[in-house]
């Protein structure tokens, strides 16, 4: 009789749901890339259903529903938080058994539930899928209850976190408080900081230690003085630009040489508190392998920082680490109090979403005027899409599941050639929507990456930064440090990934590949079939491949204007004719 435990996480961000089965998982996916709401909060109802179906079993067939944070506590530092105007996150209901009520009548499941606190699940999520039989683990992120940062071990199939730091002192909103000084986004511009900072020096460092003292024994203080999330809307106080001397930049506003400083100087000090974390954590508990999660254990910068100055021999940083990651820790805390005697099967991939058929690609292409190469009788998608890429062109990937977490990792990717000077110019302008000085991330054959990559283990999940040691150049991708966040891609975990790969070795003698996440600006990445022909209708990418259908935009210039200009709406859906097939 299998064994069934769903992890949700939601009423925050990045909401999601996840199945485990039998010690195994066997579906996770957010939300968003079913509702098509960036970092969407609400109960993952389409996430839910998804994985129900993916494991073949009903509501009647689920063990248990485990959630991601504990809402008695999480209320309780709300309405703290409220005494003190705090708008540190978005109040979705304070009644702690809102959780439940919703999960009831949204889900219709009435069966039992179990919560464990926010990072619990966090650390549990990371040790759990790591492999490791005993680690050391390291938690840090925004807030979750009234705990920002903890400290635990990972040992006989338990978690045990043994210290914490807590609200209001927080690494994670420091660095959002920087990220919304910079004029970026709080809980999504963060990322923009770390891919800004190589182009800054280190010039406000000791301003950066005076928002911040650690101690030794792991703890740390925020000096409130220069933080207003406590008393009004803004993330930093007056005294703030005071200190760094400079006024805050404005949104979309002309970057200065003075804020890509204030960039470097953060991600020099958040890297410089972190490694003393770590070192303080295995003076702690003597363990050779550290496993890590968190919204700021995202940051893959400082992850190869802390591998490299600390004297753990191994880490392993759970891939979706933020708030979606979540559903996957607290599902398998369920699991192993449920059923203490199975162990976790190690996550050695993130192809955990939906998949499509060639027969599904087929029923949608069919039901358009669009001119389309259908390669399932020749077999030769591969080498054709190598040729395209040998060629210079943007292909847009599309191929068996999506992706867990954020990070496109050859399931629904952007691809380019790594050795184009304006390559990354160009997707950043005109595919991607964004920011020019934001970098793009190589693709790169495991058996070949250590020619080409200062780096000695694999890194198959997009979470580490090396410097890259190529004789080819690689301006695409090399970013202005001459570092690189590469993935590693292996026959195992996804095959048809690394032949592409091959292919393109095989005419460029580069094995890598430019490899961003399948969506423009503001958008999550695509999910379906349909989405993924709407965003390259609406973008210069210059072909599209379905499974094993290519689409290129030369030939289809007046069809993908028709359908613009006939049926399209402000939320990219459109009807197509003659058929009516409806994009929702």
């Amino acid at each position: 009789m299998n064994r069934n435990i769903i992890g949700i996480s939601a009423f925050y961000h990045d909401s999601a749901c996840c199945i485990i089965q039998n010690g195994k998982l066997i579906a996770a996916v957010e939300e968003e890339r079913f509702s098509r709401k960036k970092n969407d909060p609400d109960l993952p109802v389409n996430a839910f259903m998804y994985c129900l179906d993916q494991a073949g079993i009903s509501i009647s067939d689920i063990d248990c529903i485990a959630y991601y944070e504990d809402p008695v506590k999480k209320s309780e530092r709300q309405l703290w938080s409220i005494s003190n105007q705090a708008t540190t996150d978005s109040i979705y209901e304070i009644d702690p058994g809102h959780v439940i009520k919703q999960i009831r009548k949204e889900l219709g499941y009435d069966g039992p539930i179990k919560f464990y606190e926010h990072h619990q699940s966090h650390a549990a999520s990371t040790f759990y899928f790591s492999g490791f039989d005993s680690a050391a683990i390291l938690t840090v992120d925004g807030v979750g209850e009234w705990a920002t940062t903890t400290y635990g071990t990972g040992k006989n199939n338990k978690v045990e976190l043994f210290g914490e730091v807590t609200f209001p002192d927080s690494i994670g909103l420091l660095y959002s408080t920087i990220t919304s000084y910079l004029g970026f986004e709080v809980n999504g511009g963060e990322y923009k900081v770390m891919g800004l900072a190589p182009y800054g020096e280190n010039k406000y460092l000791e301003q950066m230690h005076q928002l911040l003292n650690l101690e030794e024994d792991g703890k740390y203080t925020l000096n409130l003085k220069y933080f207003d999330f406590l008393r009004g809307e803004r993330m930093y106080s007056d005294e703030l630009p005071k200190l760094f001397g400079i006024p805050v930049r404005e949104k979309d506003a002309e970057m200065g040489q003075h804020y890509m400083d204030i960039a470097k100087s953060l991600q020099t000090f958040l890297e410089e508190t972190l490694i003393k974390m770590a070192n303080f954590l295995h003076e702690k508990t003597g363990e050779e392998n550290l496993c890590m999660a968190g919204g700021v254990a995202l940051n893959c910068v400082a992850n190869g920082k802390i591998l490299k100055n600390s004297p753990f021999k191994k880490m392993y940083v759970q891939p979706a680490s933020g708030d979606s990651g979540c559903a996957l820790g607290a599902a398998a805390l369920a699991y192993t109090e449920l059923y203490p005697e199975d162990k976790i099967q190690p996550l050695t991939n993130v192809y955990l979403g939906p998949s499509y058929t060639g027969k599904d690609v087929e029923n949608l292409l069919s039901a358009t005027s669009l001119n389309y190469e259908d390669c399932r009788a020749d077999g030769d998608t591969l080498e054709r899409v190598a040729q395209k890429l040998a060629e210079g062109k943007v292909i847009g990937w599309f191929n068996g599941r999506m992706e867990f977490g954020p990070r496109s990792l050859g399931a629904r990717s952007i691809l380019g050639d790594p050795r184009v000077l304006d390559m990354r110019d160009r997707i950043n302008a005109m595919v991607k929507k964004r920011e020019g000085f934001r970098p793009f991330a190589p693709a790169v054959l495991e058996e070949k990456m250590f020619e080409h990559f200062d780096i000695d283990h694999a890194s198959p999940f997009m979470l580490e930064t090396c410097q890259v040691k190529s004789v080819i150049d690689m301006p695409a991708i090399t970013h202005v440090d001459n570092s690189a966040r590469i993935q590693s891609v292996n026959d195992a975990d996804n095959p048809r990934f690394a032949q592409l790969l091959r292919e393109f070795d095989k005419l460029t003698n580069c094995p890598i590949l430019l490899n961003t996440s399948f969506n423009i600006k503001d958008e999550p990445i695509v999910c379906t079939p349909e989405d993924a022909l709407v965003c390259f209708i609406t973008t210069d990418i210059d072909c599209l491949v379905l499974e094993d259908f290519i689409i290129s935009k030369e030939g289809n210039e007046i069809t993908m204007l028709e359908m613009i200009n006939n049926n399209f709406t402000e939320r990219g859906r459109f009807e197509l004719n003659p058929n009516v097939y409806t994009f929702i």
